[in-house]
């Protein structure tokens, strides 16, 4: 899943809107939903928040209401996201729709400081971080598992023998027809 979002609520380490437009367009997109219009006149320098994208993998038989950890990570030129506030924002699938809902805490596990020499030093990344349990599933993807047919067992290491033998296995304890080894890396088991 993928999606975009605003991180806010950092301490000066956020994007520099004159080199990166779409975040202060994307707030006052959010600010019209409250009601609140931006004057076309007003430049606002918001130093405190940050344009992300975010990405998580929506595990297989997910149900609507569970939560999924995600990632978010800044694209324009924010220093550090830590301790910033995901707003809410939807996540898509390939086909476009949603399927879940994200926001909350951002967990930076990167650090950077800078000293008034202009000496500096950096431990991992402080532009992206994670939000554990910070998406909730809204839609389920549809499954075939359940609609009958043969089911696929397929061999982590492909071997023909293995393969047989599991067959074999499954025809003895479920009766002769039931399972049959397709190649060397896969057993078909009737439904």
């Amino acid at each position: 899943l993928i999606g975009y979002g605003l991180v806010v609520g950092l301490d000066g380490s956020g994007d520099q809107t004159t080199q990166a437009p779409f975040t202060t367009q994307s707030l006052e997109n959010m600010l019209m939903q409250f009601g609140i219009t931006v004057p076309a006149s007003a430049r606002p320098q918001l130093k405190n928040a940050a344009a992300v994208m975010i990405t998580a993998e929506l595990p297989p038989f997910a149900k609507p209401g569970q939560t999924i950890d995600i990632t978010v990570a800044s694209i324009g030129n924010a220093k550090s996201i830590r301790g910033g506030e995901l707003l809410m924002a939807p996540l898509r699938g390939a086909d476009g729709n949603v399927y879940a809902i994200a926001q909350g805490s951002v967990v930076v596990g990167g650090v950077s400081a800078k000293g008034k020499s202009g000496s500096s030093v950096q431990v991992n990344i402080s532009a992206s971080g994670r939000i554990p349990n910070g998406a909730s599933v809204e839609r389920s993807v549809a499954s075939s598992f359940g609609n009958g047919g043969d089911l696929m067992l397929n061999l982590n290491t492909p071997d023909f023998v293995t393969a047989a033998r599991i067959a074999k296995a499954v025809n003895q304890v479920y009766g002769a027809g039931t399972a049959q080894a397709v190649d060397g890396g896969s057993v078909s088991v009737r439904g």
